[in-house]
Parts: C-alpha cells; structure tokens; sequence
C-alpha cells in the first residue's frame, strides 16, 4: 500500500516539474500532445480582403502657384497670394518678402535676380551696393523709381521674392515655382518694356542664360519688349562692363523716344 503525499513531496514533485520546463497545471481533460491533427477539418476562414488604400495625391507647386497667380487681379492680392504660397522652402528662412519698389504706373519695368542681405532687412529690391549703382545708371538717362511721373519712373521687382541662403544662385524649381508668380505681375503692370537683368531673369523670362550673349539685343518675355543687361552686382565686380552697360541703357532711352 503507497503512503499518502505528504505536502513536502507534493511541493518537491511540483519544483521537479517546474525543473523541467511545466508552465501549466493540468487541466480537466486529458491532452493527447501525440495526436496528429485532422486535416480533414475545414480551414479557418480569412479575414476579408480590404480596399487598398489610395496614395494621397501629389502636389504639384508649379500648378498651384498657376492657379494662385491667375486668380489674383491686382498688385496688393498678388502680393498676398505670394506671402500665403508655402511650397517655397525659401519664404521660411527669409525676414521679408520682397515684391516691388517703384512706380507700377511706369513705363518702364526692371526684373532682378533675388534680394540679397540688405533687401532682405528693408523688404524693398535693390537697396543695397548693386542697387545704389542701379540708381544712378538710371538717372543717367532720366529715370528715377522715386518719381510719381510715369514717364519718368521705374517699377522694380525680382524673380525670387525671398532671399536664397548666403546669396546663392536661385535653384531650377524655385525658377519655376515663381515663374507664374512673375509673369502675373507683369501682366497687372503692364509695362512698355522689361528690363532682364542678370542671368536668372534671362532664364525666367527667356527660358535661357548666357548674359554676355544676349545682354544689348531686344527681344519679348512674358509676352513685352524686354531688354537683357549686366546685373549691377556684376557690374561691381567687373569694372570693364561699364561700357557694354552704358550702351545698353542708351538703347534703352532710344526705345522710349524722346521721353525721357
């Protein structure tokens, strides 16, 4: 006859279990870990198939910047249409936006480049060294962008309204980002003729650059006479081209006849 459990070998047969890798205590019925499964049973229903989910649609910044422009019909809307775009990385690091000085009633229209660091704190194009030297070479020929005189004022604008970090060159898709922006403008100021100065105005314009080959030849962007000529900065930097400069604004004052 076995002797009873006692609770001592009771606990010790269940650390010898434990030992062995048992996580469970026995259940109810008995479970048969030998059993091979029946593969005559059904299998379990999948889950229904879901929908896939459609990618969100890509933005694209140059139709957008399309549609914003065309749907601006004044000067003072445009301006907020280009403070309100937010696809331009640059209108983050900038301290202003930079739209136009001048006359809009002028004549005449001059499209630089981008602001540089002095443009960027007053919010106005040209306010720096290039653009003190941009004021005299205009008034060499009678035209001054303080005048209320349309005849003998200038409107000035760029063709990026931030400034690019350290004065870099404007990138391809900034270009193009503000390309509709530029051409809008110049449609709501409707000048005689365009001033391109620089080889990024070319490029926005013109859909070229190489400004010593087309600098002192009349051509049209956006749909005006324009005339491509030295950037001011340029200028600064190469003395020599004061006398392509000079001939280039003489053609200019030719272009506009007697007045001024």
């Amino acid at each position: 006859m076995e002797s009873a459990l006692t609770p001592e070998a009771a606990l010790a047969s269940l650390a010898w279990q434990i030992e062995l890798g048992a996580t469970e205590a026995i259940g109810d019925a008995p479970l048969n870990r030998y059993e091979l499964p029946d593969r005559s049973a059904k299998p379990a229903t999948p889950p229904a198939e879901t929908a896939p989910i459609a990618p969100l649609a890509e933005t694209d910044p140059v139709a957008e910047a399309e549609a914003a422009a065309g749907a601006a019909t004044t000067l003072d809307a445009l301006r907020e249409t280009l403070a309100a775009y937010t696809h331009c990385e640059l209108s983050r690091g900038a301290r202003n936006l930079v739209f136009a000085d001048g006359n809009p009633q002028a004549r005449v229209m001059i499209i630089g480049e981008a602001p540089g660091r002095e443009e960027d704190l007053e919010g106005r194009p040209f306010v720096g060294r290039a653009g003190q030297l941009l004021d005299r070479m205009l008034a060499a020929i009678g035209l001054d962008r303080r005048s209320d005189d349309p005849v003998c004022s200038v409107y000035i604008t760029n063709v990026l309204p931030w400034r690019p970090p350290q004065n870099r060159d404007p990138q391809p898709d900034e270009i193009a980002m503000m390309r509709p922006f530029l051409a809008r403008h110049v449609a709501l100021v409707a000048p005689e003729v365009l001033i391109l100065m620089g080889n990024i105005s070319c490029e926005a314009g013109l859909g070229r650059r190489g400004i010593t080959r087309l600098r002192g030849h009349w051509t049209e962007a956006h749909g005006t006479p324009a005339l491509p000529m030295f950037h001011p900065a340029y200028i600064l930097r190469n003395p020599a081209s004061k006398r392509e400069a000079w001939a280039d604004l003489l053609s200019l004052r030719e272009r506009l006849g007697d007045h001024p």
